[in-house]
Parts: C-alpha cells; structure tokens; sequence
C-alpha cells in the first residue's frame, strides 16, 4: 500500500512541475529565398512556373514570443560575409570554408574569402575514387561532413574564391542538381558495367565538372605572388589541418575514444571523431565559442522549433521539457533516426542569458535568408545539445580533453 502511495505521490509531482507552455499549429511557408532569389535567376521562372506549391508543416506556433535575435547583443566572432550555397547540397563546404576563414583571421589576422568549390570540385573526384576502389559501395549524394574539408586540403590545398568560384559566367549561384544527376548517372552505368578502370572514370568525371564548375587551376597568382593550391594553404593562410579535430555524442560507442559517425555523409567512413559524454561535449563547445573560437557545427534542422522568419532553433517543451534533455534523450533521437545530419553550419557568437547560452549561426542555407538577418539564425542551447551531432573546432582549445583521451 505505502509503494502503491508513493507512485501516485510521485506522478502527481511530476504533473505540477511540467506545465506545458509551448503550442504547435499548422503552417504554410509562402515562396522565399530559394524560390523567389535563386530559382528566379537560374530559370528566369517565377515560383509558380517553377512549380512550387506551399506545404503545410506542423510546427511550433512562435507567435507572441520573443527571442534574442537582435545581433548587437551578442558577442559577434571574426567570420566573413554571409553567402548563399546557391541550389547545391554543399552546406558541409560552406560551414568549414568560413571556420577556416575565420580560423585564418584567429590566428595570423589574414582576411581572405576562399574557394567553397575548390573543395567541392576535389570532393566529387575522390568520392568517385572512392567509388571505383570499393566496386560501387560508396553513397552517392552531394552531402558530406565539415570535416571532409581536412581531408582536401591536406590532398589538395585551398584556392582563394577570386580565383576559382566554380560558378559559370554571368551566375551568381550554384546550380548544381543536373551536374549531380549527371554524376549520378555516369557512377551506376560504370557499376553496371563494371568498368573499373579508376583513370578512365577520373577523366570522365572531370568533363562532367568542367562543364558545371570550370576546373581549378594548378597554380595563379593572389597578391601579386605565384601559388599553387598547396603553397596558398601553407604559406598564405598558414592553415594545418592536422591541427583540427572533430567531436561527437553517442552511447553507441565507448566515451573518450575515437569512432566512426555512422551517418550517410561520411561517406569514406571516416573514424577520427572523439566521442564525448553530452556534458563534456557541450562544455567543450562553450568553451570554444567564450575563449574566441568559432566552431563547425553540424546536425538535425527537420524540427517543429526551427523556423526561418523566426530565425530560431528552439526545443519546444510539447517534444521534449529541458530538465529532460540529457544522453538518453539524445541518444533516442540518434536511434531511431529522429536526428539525422540534415545541415552543416558555423557558430560565430554567442550571449548568456540567464544563464543559458545562445549561439549565432552563420548559415548558407536558403531559408536563413528569408527572415531580417539574412544568412544568420539564433540557437538556443537545448537545440545543440539534443540535435547537433558533431562538430569541428582547433586543437588548442580542446587540449584539456584530447590529453584525457590521447595516451
């Protein structure tokens, strides 16, 4: 009976410390950036001719609330201007290209704006290497991780944007859907024929890019000194990317250890990702962005709390209160792919209200471009700790942990 009183007492406590606040509605986004600024100027077609019909979308009703989107009130980090990834799935470019912008101000106070395509130009040959070396089992798409940017440059380097955009004359945004199905096309008919012959597939892809992108040069001249991509990264930027390490959360795997992040855009099955508990991996991340560092950050945006004329990234209590956001919670999300890797972007600031942090967020994704603050959100930190699934940052500031896991 005292066991039968004790339940009841306990329910009845947890009923009046969850007072539900948040509401959700049903929403139909009228045309935005994408439709109404890229599409337009790629197709010459207004939203309609493009065939775009609004969809309504549960999610949270953020009418009467305010939020902290005012950017003079947070402490703003070194970073360039925001810009547009245009009609391609190279978010993953965009959010690493501006870490490592920022990183090259951080640290040698060079301001620069780098190549996005040049990295993307150099993923697209070696996922098709990739291809080839494992008969066809590599997953083809334009995504990809913040941190596939270290794996190119040291390959390949980095190139300034003045001199390699990718884009072709008279465009001012990516428009990369045909060339990927192209690409697409070309990879199965090698696999259906098994044409294996990874020099011949190299050369064909590179017809396929050159006609889209435009080919990087081997070597140019910036400031009035000859480069090439290698020397530019080493002598100019002075950028080394072993010096950059990438983290992660999960339950799945043993914590303080590296692991693979099992997730579609690791598509090299890449494992040096740091797995940390939810507390060290959010101290960590804080940490970061308080000392002046900014971080690439990437993880689930598909949320009833994410709203670009809001400009926010919020947990609604109706998913989840924030007492209750802890590893398990973020691990439930994890597995049943409720949290996926939707997005890559980078933090440049931050505020602490009342204890709490939120992050600005630099994001080249269209519908950040749809509210005042064109190409920023505003996060609050609930979001990245139940929906952030990795990020990258420098090894400086992360020595206190990497000497705990480091042996």
């Amino acid at each position: 009976m005292k066991k039968i009183i004790s339940i009841i007492f306990l329910l009845i406590i947890s009923v009046c410390t969850f007072s539900q606040t948040d509401k959700g509605k049903f929403v139909t986004y009228p045309a935005g950036f994408y439709q109404n600024v890229i599409m337009r100027e790629l197709t010459g077609k207004s939203p309609a001719e493009q065939g775009f019909k609004p969809q309504k979308q549960f999610r949270m009703d953020f009418e009467g609330n305010t939020y902290p989107t005012d950017m003079s009130q947070y402490e703003v980090l070194y970073h360039s201007l925001t810009v547009s990834q245009g009609n391609s799935g190279t978010c993953w470019a965009y959010a690493a290209t501006s870490f490592m912008e920022s990183e090259a101000f951080r640290q040698h106070r060079i301001k620069v704006k780098i190549s996005e395509m040049f990295t993307v130009y150099w993923e697209y040959i070696e996922r098709a290497e990739h291809f080839v070396s494992t008969k066809g089992n590599t997953n083809i798409g334009e995504g990809s991780e913040s941190n596939a940017i270290l794996r190119i440059m040291k390959n390949h380097g980095m190139m300034p944007f003045s001199v390699y955009s990718g884009l072709r004359e008279a465009q001012s945004y990516n428009d990369h859907a045909k060339m990927f199905e192209e690409f697409d096309n070309y990879l199965k008919s090698v696999k259906e024929s098994e044409s294996w012959d990874k020099e011949q597939v190299i050369t064909d892809v590179k017809v396929i890019l050159e006609k889209y992108m435009g080919t990087p040069p081997e070597t140019f001249t910036y400031e009035g000194k000859e480069y090439t991509p290698e020397t530019f990264m080493t002598d100019y930027l002075k950028l080394e990317p072993n010096r950059y390490f990438s983290f992660m959360s999960t339950k799945e795997y043993t914590y303080n250890e590296k692991h693979e992040l099992v997730e579609f855009d690791n598509w090299w099955h890449c494992k040096d990702y740091y797995n940390l508990n939810l507390d060290d991996y959010i101290s960590l991340l804080n940490k970061s962005v308080t000392s002046g560092y900014t971080v690439s950050i990437c993880g689930d945006v598909s949320e009833p709390g994410y709203d670009q004329i809001a400009e926010v990234a919020v947990v609604p209590d109706f998913d989840i209160p924030s007492a209750y956001i802890n590893e398990d919670s973020r691990q439930l999300r994890l597995s049943n792919h409720t949290t996926e890797d939707d997005h890559c972007i980078h933090i440049v600031g931050y505020q602490n209200i009342n204890g709490v942090n939120w992050y600005l967020i630099k994001d080249s994704g269209s519908g950040a471009f749809d509210g005042k603050n064109k190409g920023y959100r505003f996060y609050h930190e609930d979001y990245i700790r139940l929906k952030i699934m990795n990020y990258m940052i420098h090894v400086d500031i992360a020595r206190e942990i990497l000497d705990r896991i480091i042996k």
